[in-house]
């Protein structure tokens, strides 16, 4: 019998997914294991394997379709020679009720059902889909018509009227953070604008981050970090060395961390709610900017390996990050993070803590500065360093000692090499 293929959960957090690509078309045979799709998730493209074998009866959702629900069917697989049904199998549904009486003026929406959708008051919009795309194109709000249609469903005359009405003498001026999409698109009428599709990658750093910031209680302790010592050092170790093979200053920082990390066990923690995890190795995640968001790859057990194991590791996973090649086994864990922007200028900078984890080190740019050093003024490198940590986790001293470790590591690298 006729079988659905599901959208599937392709990472810890996914709720939805973008179709991005089809690989097989609507007549194809495939067998287990075959590449049927590309999805894009929260965290990157992936290809998706076919589970059972048959043949691809009917395609349920369009290639580059948004939105795609975990577990909504996506495509029908029958047997050879099989009937292929209009829809999705559903094992067993109860009888229809009446469908309401189509719009007359647009035939296309004849074969539509009025949908009702949450219109972010605790209630429910009832409207076409004919009006609910006019809508969505002309950037109105469902939530604010009054439907003249059966059982006061919206349809497409109460959008057009919607549309010609006079709009008010003067907008707000300002906008709550609850603002619709059509809100915020008024609130900038006569100004030219681009409207962007927000990714599921930059829609799950919102979504996380906006969580981070609301329910994390962040504190934050501030150093400048002498780096004289540590340019010196690096420079003679890369003396020599391919320039893809070379050590960075990201590296040396890494691996201090790591070995605080090793020396402060009670800062190698994560936040589970009724409890704390406390971990025996020093697993750091590194934030990656790359032109699809920010990606966040995990090294593991970095006290107890070598920096240019450390720096070979660092490189080939910000490449997978540029590629979207990331697999989500590669960005789950660690305990803390790190952040520079020093690459791009940046003096100093606090980050958000990516949770679960309990901190997060943001470095800001090596620069010269002016400084009395044992009575006379002398022109050390510095750089700022900013470490976010999450009070229930870390109390304030346990955060200072800890920070005061990292620095006392990169002030005296040598330290890091025995």
């Amino acid at each position: 019998m006729p079988t659905n293929i599901l959208m599937p959960a392709l990472s810890p957090t996914m709720e939805d997914g973008t179709l991005a690509r089809w690989l097989v078309k609507e007549g194809d045979t495939v067998r287990s294991g075959d590449v049927i799709a590309e999805i894009e998730t929260d965290k990157a493209t992936m290809e998706v394997e076919a589970v059972d074998e048959g043949v691809v009866g009917r395609i349920l959702v369009a290639e580059g379709t948004a939105g795609v629900k975990v577990n909504a069917p996506i495509a029908l697989l029958v047997e050879e020679g099989e009937a292929v049904p209009d829809g999705p199998v559903e094992a067993a549904a109860p009888a229809p009720s009446p469908a309401p009486a189509p719009e007359p003026a647009q035939p296309a929406a004849q074969a539509e059902k009025s949908a009702g959708k949450p219109n972010g008051k605790g209630g429910r919009v009832f409207a076409s889909p004919l009006a609910r795309r006019i809508a969505e194109q002309r950037g109105i709000d469902l939530a604010a018509l009054k439907g003249s249609g059966p059982n006061g469903r919206i349809v497409k005359a109460d959008v057009e009227r919607a549309e010609a009405a006079p709009a008010p003498a003067a907008p707000a001026p300002q906008l709550a953070p609850s603002a619709t999409a059509a809100d915020v698109a008024r609130h900038y009428e006569g100004r030219p604008f681009a409207e962007e599709p927000v990714s599921n990658v930059r829609r799950t750093i919102a979504r996380r981050l906006t969580e981070s910031k609301q329910t994390v209680p962040h504190f934050y302790l501030r150093v400048a970090i002498g780096m004289d010592a540590l340019l010196a050092a690096r420079s003679e170790i890369n003396a020599g060395r391919a320039k893809d093979a070379r050590i960075s200053v990201n590296d040396f920082i890494l691996k201090a961390c790591a070995l605080a990390l090793r020396d402060h066990p009670d800062c190698n923690a994560a936040w589970a709610g009724d409890r704390v995890l406390k971990f025996a190795e020093a697993d750091i995640s590194v934030a990656v900017a790359t032109d699809k968001g920010l990606f966040t790859p995990v090294l593991r057990n970095l006290a107890a390996r070598p920096l240019g194991e450390i720096s070979a590791e660092m490189k080939a996973l910000a490449g997978k990050a540029r590629d979207g090649k990331l697999s989500p086994a590669e960005m789950t864990g660690g305990a803390m993070s790190l952040s520079n922007l020093g690459m791009f200028g940046i003096d100093a900078f606090d980050a958000i803590i990516n949770p679960p984890q309990a901190s997060i080190l943001a470095v800001g740019k090596a620069e010269q500065v002016a400084a009395v050093m044992d009575g006379k003024i002398e022109t050390p490198t510095r750089v700022n360093a900013s470490l976010s940590v999450d009070h229930r986790v870390i109390d304030g001293a346990a955060g200072a000692e800890f920070l005061g470790t990292i620095r006392r590591y990169l002030e005296n690298p040598l330290s890091m090499l025995v």
